[in-house]
C-alpha cells in the first residue's frame, strides 16, 4: 500500500511540474502584450485585392493594452490641415490566451463598428507584435483579413 501511495504522489508531482497550467500561460501571454505599441504597417486582404498601408508616413497610430482593456488612436501628422486629415479612435475589453487575442470593440468613432468581436492570432517576438485575423461585419459588408505589424514603444 505504501508503495502505491508513493507512486501516486510521485506521478502527481511529475505531472504538475512538466506541463504549465493554462492559466499560467494565459497570464504570461497577457503580460507580454501589455504596453504601448506603434503601428508600422497594415495589410488588408479582401478577396483577391490586397492593400498595404505604411503607417510611418503621413499618419501615426498607437495601440495601448493594459491588463483588461485596449485602445487605439490614429491621426494624420498635418494636424487635419489638408485632404489627408484623419482621426480614428476606439477601444474596449479583450481576452487573450497563448494563441488567440480577442477584442470586444465597445467604443469607436465609426459607431457602426461598435459591439463587434474580432479574434486575432498574435505573435510577439522581442519588441515586435504581429496580429492576424478576420474582420467580419455582415451588416457593413466587411469581410477581410487584417495583418498588422507593431513595434513596442518604450
Amino acid at each position: 500500500m505504501k508503495h502505491i501511495l508513493f507512486l501516486l504522489i510521485t506521478f502527481l508531482i511529475l505531472i504538475s511540474c512538466t506541463q504549465p497550467r493554462s492559466r499560467d500561460i494565459q497570464l504570461e501571454t497577457a503580460s507580454k502584450i501589455q504596453g504601448t505599441w506603434k503601428l508600422l504597417s497594415g495589410t488588408i486582404i479582401k478577396g483577391v485585392d490586397t492593400v498595404t498601408t505604411d503607417y510611418t508616413k503621413g499618419q501615426e497610430m498607437i495601440k495601448i493594452i493594459n491588463a483588461t482593456h485596449f485602445s487605439f488612436l490614429r491621426h494624420d501628422l498635418l494636424k487635419g490641415k489638408d485632404s489627408s486629415a484623419v482621426f480614428v479612435a476606439g477601444g474596449g475589453r479583450y481576452t487573450i490566451d497563448e494563441k488567440s487575442y480577442t477584442e470586444y470593440l465597445e467604443y469607436c468613432n465609426y459607431r457602426e463598428w461598435e459591439g463587434n468581436i474580432f479574434e486575432f492570432n498574435v505573435l510577439i517576438k522581442n519588441d515586435t507584435l504581429i496580429s492576424t485575423g478576420i474582420e467580419k461585419i455582415e451588416a457593413l459588408g466587411v469581410d477581410q483579413l487584417n495583418i498588422e505589424v507593431f513595434v513596442r514603444l518604450k
